[in-house]
């Protein structure tokens, strides 16, 4: 896969209603309570982020190494109008894929709005467009309707039904075509 790497891993996007720049560390107490959220947990699992200090390690080590390698990663989302931190949306090299996989999980209280299409279709030109990705894949759990409903809508299809590495769950794959 040739990428090309502006090395804008500090560049902020915008949408129309919304801030999207690189996880960063100031992002810790964020991440914490967003991957402790019961719905995260459900539909993408528990990720060991019992403090604040998990949180930021996380970030050191998941996301961070990703952007320097790569130029891009997990983006945090915010809001225009109030600067709310809203949710987390990025693109993934992801053991067991051979595709980078586009990912998302918002705040409950700011499902139902739009953000979530809204910033995963910015992150996804991002990956395209500013990165030359040919292909995007994307995985879900067989329950989580409204993650499946996004996927398509950013013009995803289902492939096959895959089980990543040290993981017991069988996940929904898509791709771009």
């Amino acid at each position: 896969m040739s990428l090309k790497n502006p090395l804008n891993a500090d560049k902020f996007y915008e949408t129309e209603r919304l801030i999207i720049r690189p996880m960063s560390l100031e992002d810790r107490e964020f991440i914490f309570d967003l991957y402790n959220r019961p719905k995260f947990i459900e539909f993408i699992g528990n990720r060991g982020i019992n403090t604040v200090a998990d949180a930021e390690n996380y970030i050191r080590n998941k996301f961070l190494p990703q952007f320097e390698r790569l130029g891009f990663g997990n983006y945090l989302i915010l809001t225009k109008d109030q600067n709310e931190k809203i949710g987390g949306v990025g693109i993934f090299e992801r053991e067991g894929l051979d595709i980078v996989d586009i990912g998302f999980s918002f705040l409950d209280e700011f499902e139902g709005k739009g953000y979530a299409y809204e910033a995963a279709s910015k992150v996804k030109s991002i990956g395209m467009d500013d990165f030359g990705l040919s292909k995007i894949s994307a995985i879900t759990s067989k329950n989580n309707f409204s993650s499946q409903k996004l996927i398509e809508k950013l013009g995803l299809k289902f492939q096959k039904y895959v089980t990543l590495p040290n993981e017991d769950e069988e996940l929904m794959y898509y791709e771009t075509e």
